[in-house]
């Protein structure tokens, strides 16, 4: 029971440490409410005014149709210029996408001469060169077929093919961003927290005190472990609710309760893992380096931003160690794909095991730097 209330004392004792840390508080609020928002609004990946050109050579019925069908918002209206201008026009960046119509195009798609249109995307735009280019495809090859079915007996196809977009019907990325932002925004400040909480104690002399009181080393950690940890979890789920849910209006498919429940248990992980780099840092300036080489693949690394599957096998191999990995799996099955605990507890035993071994480690790490005191 002594135990239990000195980790409980020293527990509210970095509860007030932190309150009167104005600007580790507001960086809190900025991370959880603005870069959360920021991600979800100022990154969105879809097709939104991408300007285009088009060359028509052509200047039939058909190469007026497809001029015309490229329009807000996802598309500028449409410039019309001369072939001698498409270079000059990309090179100064003034067009994402050119589209040239070859003289007598009209007539060779009537008479089955499978005519070429080319395409000119500039590539630098990566995610609106790779929309963009699918979006023009679907374009073009709408408005042909449609007007070749008003000039012909329509053939009807042996097979329809029916696509059905699953937990994100509307293919909105600004839910995938906003979450994603999220998810990282916990990892990160759990570690921060932590970390700086333990460098504060050396910096300012209040961990020599410690130690000459009956405290020991597991109680100091657990202190912060659960006090840092509280913070972060609260902060999460208001911004969850007012953030994710509210400003964003993005739809949580599964059980909140459940997904702050793993929360709650990623946060033991990376609580330990603050305490770990905060023992081996010996200054803020040391522990801000630490965590841009270790946060950095956490984030990256961890299937949230590129596919899991998708990375070579020796990278997958070593993040089977991170808890991050396991965080973004039972995150995006909860909050985007409504899964139940049956789907994800071995995620969240996985975390969890994480958790103990890197408490472990930094206990024993905790320990031999008291002892060198």
């Amino acid at each position: 029971m002594i135990h239990l209330m000195n980790i409980f004392n020293l527990g509210v004792k970095e509860l007030r440490s932190l309150y009167r840390d104005p600007i580790m508080i507001v960086f809190i609020l900025f991370a959880f409410i603005f870069l959360v928002y920021a991600a979800g609004k100022g990154l969105s990946q879809e097709l939104y005014n991408a300007p285009i050109a088009v060359v028509d050579e052509d200047r039939s019925p058909l190469s007026h149709r497809i001029t015309n069908a490229f329009y807000e918002p996802y598309f500028k209206t449409p410039e019309r210029i001369d072939i001698i201008d498409i270079d000059p026009g990309m090179d100064a960046g003034k067009f994402t996408f050119v589209i040239d119509i070859p003289a007598n195009f009209q007539r060779d798609v009537l008479a089955d001469r499978l005519p070429e249109l080319q395409v000119n995307v500039d590539a630098t735009q990566m995610t609106q060169a790779f929309i963009g280019a699918s979006y023009i495809q679907n374009i073009i090859t709408g408005e042909i077929n449609t007007y070749i079915s008003s000039r012909r007996t329509e053939t009807v196809l042996p097979v329809k093919l029916n696509i059905r977009m699953r937990f994100n019907p509307t293919l909105t990325s600004s839910w995938f961003a906003s979450v994603m932002e999220f998810i990282n925004m916990i990892t990160m400040l759990s570690v921060i927290l932590t970390g700086a909480a333990l460098i504060r104690e050396r910096e300012h002399g209040t961990l020599e005190h410690l130690l000459v009181m009956p405290i020991t080393p597991i109680e100091i950690m657990l202190s912060k472990v659960w006090s840092m940890g509280l913070v972060v979890l609260v902060a999460a789920g208001l911004s969850l609710y007012f953030v994710v849910e509210g400003l964003l209006e993005m739809p949580i498919a599964g059980s909140k309760s459940l997904f702050l429940f793993g929360v709650m248990l990623h946060l033991f992980s990376t609580t330990s893992l603050g305490i770990l780099l905060g023992t081996v840092a010996r200054s803020m300036p040391q522990l801000g380096i630490l965590m841009i080489l270790v946060m950095l693949p956490l984030q990256m690394l961890s299937g949230g931003v590129t596919p899991y599957e998708s990375m070579p096998e020796l990278v997958q191999k070593i993040m089977q160690v991170a808890p991050t990995t396991y965080f973004v799996r039972f995150a995006q099955a909860i909050l985007y794909r409504g899964a139940s605990f049956d789907m994800v507890w071995s995620n969240l035993l996985a975390n969890f095991a994480i958790g103990i071994v890197f408490f472990l480690i930094a206990l024993a790490l905790f320990r031999r730097s008291l002892a060198m005191k």
